[in-house]
């Protein structure tokens, strides 16, 4: 009696578990919503609003906000490889160079095509170049992946640096942005507000032209990237939650075990490989456009590992941790800008600190199949114990 007890104590309490966060979802259902749209509102404010304490003083804010943003595409994108399928990309540059470039060889060095028309050019080019790197490469694992990568990564800068074809050393230059709406003075103009202390002004003097993409204002490139951003979570969320994120998973836990239980651990992780290969390829294109010129330089090695950081401190396999990493080693350093040489100093003194006490990322990624393994573990400890106790109890 006493097992068949605990038996549907552990049911009673096992339903409860299952069902209570449901009713607290639903409950909450219709508050959350609004609040999700208010706060992507307030986030597409960020620029115009301009406030005081998250304002950096010394840069650009509506450049820094769309440089965060093209980071937290690209964390998203690696983390897909790096994060879901296990596989450590050092390289990942080589994508961001790719996309970029084919925007500026279609837009303005050898063709005059429209930026949107060459978007998805880019994307589909890095695409193929994800397959075709990742098809040879991805029969080895660990280390060896991650010398092959980087490899791949300085591989690609220095062939853009010795052809001609692709602009040299010199670069591609004059690179046009997105048409906009109603140039040259736009739909209609967005005033910017000043603060005095932390009261709020509107400031006629400083106005963004609704969907003009210029040189001088970041604005409309930073809402064009904040929307891809947004399209790129969702498009990302679906996938994670289908059977392509359960068998990326599952080769990441046990890529042998996986391969046992039948599960082509090849293909999908070819699959991973080439879908943050075009996410790459997109944020890279993006940037091209809002550069208007790029070069060799402009894609370092130190890239990809500013990359990697950011997943990793953000937490690996956790899409939101991922992009709040993306926002750490974006935003922090032109935050602190006035510190001059120092900030970089601090900004690793903080990368240290956060990976020494949170090893796992700020926001380690959640795993039920972990989760289930730990509570099985926990159950069979439990059992060994009672049954010492009532075998020592016996012996007594």
């Amino acid at each position: 009696m006493k097992h068949v007890r605990r038996f549907f104590d552990r049911a009673s309490d096992w339903t409860a578990d299952r069902w209570a966060p449901v009713g607290v979802v639903v409950a909450r259902k219709p508050i959350k919503i609004p609040l999700i749209i208010l706060g992507v509102l307030l986030v597409y404010a960020l620029p115009i609003i301009e406030p005081p304490f998250i304002s950096t003083p010394n840069s650009d804010f509506p450049n820094v906000l769309f440089t965060v943003t093209l980071y937290a595409i690209v964390a998203i994108g690696l983390n897909i490889v790096t994060g879901y399928a296990g596989l450590l990309d050092l390289g990942y540059v080589g994508f961001y160079a790719t996309g970029a470039y084919i925007v500026g060889i279609f837009t303005a060095y050898h063709f005059a095509w429209p930026f949107l028309l060459v978007l998805p050019l880019a994307m589909g080019v890095t695409l193929l170049t994800g397959i075709l790197l990742g098809a040879p490469t991805l029969r080895v694992r660990g280390d060896y992946l991650a010398i092959v990568t980087m490899g791949f990564g300085e591989l690609i800068r220095i062939t853009i640096r010795n052809t001609d074809w692709l602009g040299g050393p010199g670069g591609i230059k004059a690179i046009p942005g997105p048409d906009g709406l109603g140039e040259p003075d736009g739909l209609f103009k967005i005033p910017h507000l000043s603060w005095d202390g932390l009261n709020p002004l509107i400031d006629l003097g400083q106005s963004t032209k609704f969907l003009v993409f210029g040189v001088l204002d970041a604005t409309p490139y930073f809402w064009l990237a904040l929307t891809v951003l947004i399209i790129v979570i969702l498009v990302e969320r679906l996938v994670k939650s289908s059977r392509v994120g359960r068998m990326w998973e599952a080769t990441r836990e046990d890529e042998d075990a996986a391969e046992i239980m039948g599960v082509p651990t090849f293909k999908f992780k070819l699959l991973a490989f080439a879908s943050g290969a075009f996410i790459g390829g997109l944020a890279g294109a993006l940037f091209a456009a809002k550069a208007g010129y790029i070069n060799p330089t402009s894609f370092p090695a130190s890239l990809s590992i500013l990359f990697v950081a950011a997943v990793v401190i953000g937490g690996s396999g956790n899409r939101w941790g991922a992009i709040i990493g993306a926002v750490i080693v974006a935003y922090i350093p032109e935050r602190f800008r006035e510190l001059e040489d120092f900030r970089l100093l601090f900004f690793g003194i903080a990368l240290v600190v956060i990976v020494s006490f949170r090893p796992q990322g700020i926001f380690p990624a959640y795993s039920a199949r972990r989760e289930r393994r730990k509570a099985r573990q926990a159950e069979y400890v439990a059992a060994r114990a009672e049954a010492k106790a009532l075998k020592d109890g016996a012996n007594v």
